[in-house]
C-alpha cells in the first residue's frame, strides 16, 4: 500500500506513468501521432499523457502496451496499477473551482518535487507569505470576487506551505528580487510581519533564501520569474515553470531546461549569501 501524502503520491505516479509510455514508445521508434492514432487520439494527447498532464484511461493505456510491445503480464499489471495511483485526486482538487487547470498542473507537480529552485520579481514567492501578505495579493488579482472565495485562496496557498516548512520536507531555493521586498503590499503592517517571516523560515534548514540586489543592475533572469522543479525520481527530468498572466509555459526538454538552469546558477553566484539576505532584511525591517 502506498504510504504517500494524499496527493503527492497520484502525482508522482502519474508522471512516471507517463515517462515510462514515453520510453516504451520510444524504444519502439514510434513517433506519437501513431501511438495517437492506435488510441483514437491526437498527437499533442499523447505528448500531455507521457508529460503526466492529463488523467489516464485503462483502456488507452493497456492498447498502448500492446502496440509498444508490452506483453508481460506482471509488467502490464504494475503499469496499470499506476493508472489506478495516478488518478486518485489530489487534495487541491477540492479547490479544481478556483483554479484554471494550468494552474492545478503546477499545483500537482510542486506536490511531487523534492526541490523548488524559484526566482521572483515582483512580490515574495507563494510559498513564503504571509496570510495577510497572501490576502492583499490575492485580493489584486481578484478585485471582484466575494470576500469568502478570497478566503478559500488564501487558505490553499497557506496549505501548500505546510510540507516546507516541517523539518524533513522538500527544499525550497528561493531567489528574491530585492525591488519585490521594497514594494509596500497592503502597508506597513504587513510588510513588516512579511519580512519578519521571511526572516524566520531563512533559519529553516532546508529553506535558502537568497535576495538579487539592486546594485548589481542587469543580471542573468532579466525576462522574469521562473522555477525549476526537481523530482526524487531519477528517471524524471527536471520541470521548468514559467508563468503568465493567462497561462504557464512547462518545459522538461533538456535543451529548453538547460538556459533556465544557467540563470538560476548565475543568479545564485550574484545574490546575496545567507548572512547578506539577513542584513537586507533587517535594514528593510528598520526602515518600515
Amino acid at each position: 500500500m502506498s504510504m504517500d501524502p494524499p496527493g503527492t503520491g497520484s502525482t508522482v505516479r502519474r508522471i512516471m506513468l507517463g515517462a515510462s509510455l514515453r520510453r516504451l514508445r520510444e524504444e519502439k521508434g514510434l513517433p506519437r501521432e501513431v501511438a495517437g492514432f492506435h488510441i483514437r487520439a491526437s498527437e499533442s494527447k499523447i505528448s500531455r499523457m507521457e508529460l503526466g498532464r492529463v488523467g489516464f484511461k485503462t483502456r488507452d493505456v493497456e492498447d498502448l502496451l500492446t502496440l509498444y510491445g508490452v506483453l508481460d503480464d506482471a509488467e502490464r499489471r504494475g503499469l496499470l496499477e499506476m493508472v489506478r495511483e495516478a488518478n486518485t485526486p489530489g487534495w487541491w482538487h477540492k479547490f479544481g473551482d478556483l483554479l484554471p487547470n494550468w494552474f492545478t498542473t503546477y499545483v500537482g507537480l510542486e506536490e511531487a518535487a523534492n526541490m523548488i529552485r524559484t526566482y521572483e520579481v515582483q512580490f515574495v514567492p507563494g510559498l513564503l507569505q504571509t496570510s495577510a501578505y497572501a490576502r492583499t495579493v490575492i485580493r489584486l488579482g481578484y478585485p471582484d470576487v466575494p470576500e469568502a472565495e478570497i478566503e478559500r485562496r488564501v487558505h490553499m496557498r497557506m496549505q501548500r506551505q505546510e510540507r516546507f516548512t516541517k523539518k524533513d520536507g522538500p527544499r525550497l531555493w528561493a531567489v528574491i528580487d530585492e525591488a519585490a521586498l521594497k514594494r509596500p503590499i497592503g502597508g506597513k503592517e504587513i510588510m513588516r510581519e512579511q519580512l519578519q517571516h521571511l526572516l524566520e523560515v531563512a533559519t529553516l534548514s532546508n529553506i535558502t533564501l537568497q535576495v538579487m540586489p539592486f546594485r548589481f543592475g542587469m543580471h542573468a533572469a532579466e525576462g522574469g520569474a521562473f522555477s525549476i522543479l526537481r523530482f526524487p525520481e531519477s528517471d524524471l527530468s527536471d520541470v521548468v515553470y514559467v508563468e503568465q498572466l493567462w497561462g504557464a509555459l512547462y518545459l522538461d526538454k533538456r535543451e529548453d531546461i538547460d538556459p533556465y538552469l544557467t540563470a538560476m546558477e548565475q543568479l545564485c553566484v550574484e545574490s546575496t549569501t545567507p548572512g547578506g539576505t539577513a542584513e537586507i532584511l533587517g535594514d528593510l525591517l528598520r526602515e518600515i
